[in-house]
């Protein structure tokens, strides 16, 4: 009757990316280039809204 479609779910390559070191347990991936403070604060007030 109906055929399934597949769903091709594609992941990031890691290569193309840059790696920023939150705490212990928490890394998050950024563009190369990008400013990892920036992303480090982007981070947290996100993390801050969410607790609100």
């Amino acid at each position: 009757m109906f055929e399934k479609k597949q769903h091709d779910f594609k992941t990031p390559d890691l290569t193309k990316l840059q790696e920023v070191i939150i705490d212990v347990k928490t890394r998050i991936y950024i563009a190369v280039g990008a400013d990892p403070k920036e992303a480090r604060i982007r981070y947290f007030s996100r993390l801050e809204n969410k607790k609100l």
